[in-house]
Formats: structure tokens, C-alpha cells, sequence
């Protein structure tokens, strides 16, 4: 069995070491890599082609939201944790917008850690037990849809009140491409109308 490659992010050598020593308890996984910053974060995944990237939210320079949706960018495949010491749900809600995957307290126990590990790489969200969340704001972050970089231009540009042909020539995409992802949207928040649609990113606060 293929080890599972991750790469930690955080500006904090102390909690890198941490968050090291509790990986190194879990038999399937490697740690590929550490990083002190954004930067340095994208040139480790460029080298070593992580499966899952554990990042702080709280750096300097680049924030964990804007690594996470600049990687996302680059490499939708690799699956993401956030991590911080705080649990809002602000902070948690931009990062699954972001498209993170998951989040975890820096408290969590190996426990947890493999569990939320385990989780994404099987396409599911997990969010901390320690998160400072009621039953229906875990549901609703649970329950939002997961979108594509393609998926969330196109959702803003209906929402703006563009055509399918108007959207086509402002992403230089094909007409079908954009009906392709309409449909996709529609499907994905199970909703029947662009009106509705539009309602529906608003309420899960991706517009």
C-alpha cells in the first residue's frame, strides 16, 4: 500500500514539531515535507506532489485562506486541512470557500488527526470535534457543495446575470462547457432554476 504523502504548513517551528511527531505515530503516512510560509508550502507540493496538505490559517504575508485557494488553483487534487488554534466559525466557513477539505483544532489528538486524514482522502469534510459549532451550522458546512475553480467563476458570473453564451466568451470557454457546468451546479445544490440556484450559493455564503 502507497504511503500517504503530506506536508504541514506553519509558521510556528513548535507546532511543526508536533505535528510531526503525532504523523510519525501513524503507520501509512509520510511527511513529506514542512514549510514556514505560503511560498515555500507551493514550491514543497510543486516537488514533492503531495496527497493532502495540513495548513495553519493564522501566517503572515499569506493567510491560510489565500494559500489554500491559490494551491486549489494549481493543484485541485491535493486535499487540505486547515488548522488553528481559534474555532470560529468564520474562520472555518472561508476556508472550506477556499476549498479546503477539512479543519482541525492545533489541540486535536492523533486520534482525530488520522481520523480527519482518513476522512478527506475519502472525499468526505471533516470538521474538528473541538469546533465551537451548533448542530445546524456543522450541517450546513457539512452539506455545502464542494465546487471546482471552474464551477465557482461560472456560479459568480450567473449570479452577475450573465448568458451562457456571455459567460463562454468571457472565460473563452465553449457554450457547451457552460451549460455542462450549469448543470453540474444545479445537480450539485439539488435546486431546479438559476433563481434558486442563485438563493442557494447565497444562503451556503458562496456568493
Amino acid at each position: 500500500m502507497d504511503k500517504i504523502k503530506i506536508i504541514v504548513v506553519d509558521d510556528h517551528p513548535m507546532v511543526i514539531a508536533g505535528m510531526a511527531a503525532m504523523l510519525l505515530q501513524i503507520p501509512y503516512v509520510v511527511l513529506s515535507a514542512t514549510a514556514g510560509n505560503a511560498f515555500i508550502a507551493l514550491e514543497k507540493v510543486r516537488e514533492q506532489a503531495p496527497d493532502l496538505v495540513i495548513t495553519d490559517i493564522n501566517m503572515p504575508e499569506i493567510n491560510g485562506i489565500e494559500f489554500t485557494a491559490k494551491l486549489k488553483k494549481e493543484f485541485p487534487g491535493v486535499k487540505v486541512i486547515g488548522m488553528s488554534t481559534f474555532n470560529e466559525r468564520s474562520y472555518i466557513a472561508q476556508m472550506i470557500h477556499s476549498g479546503a477539505e477539512g479543519f482541525l483544532v492545533k489541540s486535536a489528538s492523533k486520534e482525530e488527526i488520522e481520523k480527519a486524514i482518513n476522512s478527506v482522502l475519502d472525499g468526505k469534510m471533516y470538521l474538528s470535534l473541538d469546533v465551537n459549532l451548533n448542530t445546524q451550522e456543522r450541517k450546513d458546512l457539512k452539506n455545502q457543495p464542494m465546487l471546482t475553480r471552474r464551477e465557482k467563476e461560472v456560479l459568480l458570473l450567473i449570479a452577475d446575470g450573465l448568458t451562457s453564451p456571455q459567460i463562454a466568451e468571457k472565460l473563452f470557454i465553449s457554450l457547451n462547457t457552460v451549460d455542462s457546468h450549469r448543470k453540474n451546479l444545479l445537480a450539485k445544490f439539488e435546486v431546479t432554476n438559476t433563481a434558486l440556484l442563485v438563493r442557494s450559493a447565497i444562503k451556503s455564503g458562496l456568493l
